[in-house]
């Protein structure tokens, strides 16, 4: 496995990590019993960073990855888990809430510290109540030794820019904005060097829309960029390749990205996972692939309040 250095945390984390939305059967139905196989794999190969969240399956996820967990001691790995979103359309940034979840999850994840807690998907919630309650409690959770480092996380890059401009956190989590067919993150790359902030990579396959499959029903990328991955899939089936394989290679690859989530939870696929991101990667292979997927370049879809993508949190 490689490892590099998480923003200014001190942390080293593998160049690829495991992203346990898969665990709470987000994408299809998963085996409680094979998913903790995957657990152990994931580890066993190298990876020693883990993130979970309340949402993900309403709490089965942070239960089943935290059931894995128990077996390997505490110090061999690095945890992070979310606070602020909790269903489809259940927010609450309060500060007592913050608190009490990041409480609860370190039950559910059989720990007495996480080592990131981020705010989950901001562009949800109230500016105020964010900055007023939100990051104040992830301060105080850091003060009292429960979590090491304060983040925060959301699909639109604009929320990092407009956060990190007037407010200190550790850490940002940024998902399908690496990947092959959008690659917007290196935008943010200058400022999160300025300030000295560890930014983690999500979803290089873009929730399913690299997976070679159908992504799921509920997925929110438009008809016209479902049918441009389609067509990126059928030209890998055609040439010999791999699509997924290559969108976790070109994820990885990048040195100022130091970590990518992938999820599953199936021990043969983070073991394939695993082997694709510690290959040399296939560059005319990802940049054949880009240039089918070039009409949908950093094109994305709507994610949270209007005022988050105009507005400045102050």
């Amino acid at each position: 496995m490689k490892y590099r250095k998480l923003g200014n945390t001190g942390l080293d984390v593998s160049v690829i990590s495991f992203g346990a939305s898969s665990l709470g059967s987000v994408f299809h139905p998963t085996d409680d019993r094979e998913a903790e196989r995957t657990v152990h794999t994931a580890f066993e190969l190298g990876i020693n960073y883990f993130d979970a969240a309340p949402y993900y399956g309403l709490l089965k996820a942070e239960r089943v990855l935290g059931q894995a967990l128990k077996s390997i001691p505490r110090d061999r790995y690095i945890l992070s888990t979310k606070a602020g979103r909790y269903g489809k359309a259940d927010f609450d940034f309060s500060y007592d809430r913050i608190l009490r979840s990041a409480e609860e999850s370190m039950t559910r994840l059989h720990t007495d510290y996480l080592d990131i807690l981020f705010l989950h998907d901001i562009e949800f919630g109230d500016r105020k109540q964010i900055v007023e309650e939100a990051l104040p409690a992830l301060e105080e959770l850091k003060k009292q030794g429960k979590i090491r480092f304060t983040g925060v996380s959301g699909l639109p890059l604009s929320v990092f820019r407009t956060v990190l401009e007037h407010h200190k956190v550790d850490a940002i989590l940024s998902y399908c904005h690496y990947s092959l067919n959008d690659d917007a993150l290196l935008d943010l790359l200058p400022l999160l060097r300025e300030t000295g902030t560890a930014l983690v990579n999500a979803s290089p396959l873009s929730m399913g829309l690299l997976s070679g499959t159908e992504p799921p029903a509920w997925h929110p990328a438009n008809p016209f960029i479902r049918e441009v991955c389609r067509e990126a899939s059928t030209y890998c089936e055609q040439h010999g390749l791999s699509l997924p394989k290559l969108a976790i290679q070109f994820a990885v690859n990048h040195e100022e990205i130091p970590t990518t989530l992938v999820s599953t939870a199936e021990p043969e696929k983070i073991r394939r996972n695993i082997e694709s991101a510690l290959e040399p990667p296939d560059l005319k292979a990802i940049e054949a692939v880009r240039r089918v997927l070039q009409p949908i370049q950093r094109r994305s879809w709507p994610s949270g309040r209007p005022e988050y993508h105009t507005g400045v949190l102050t």
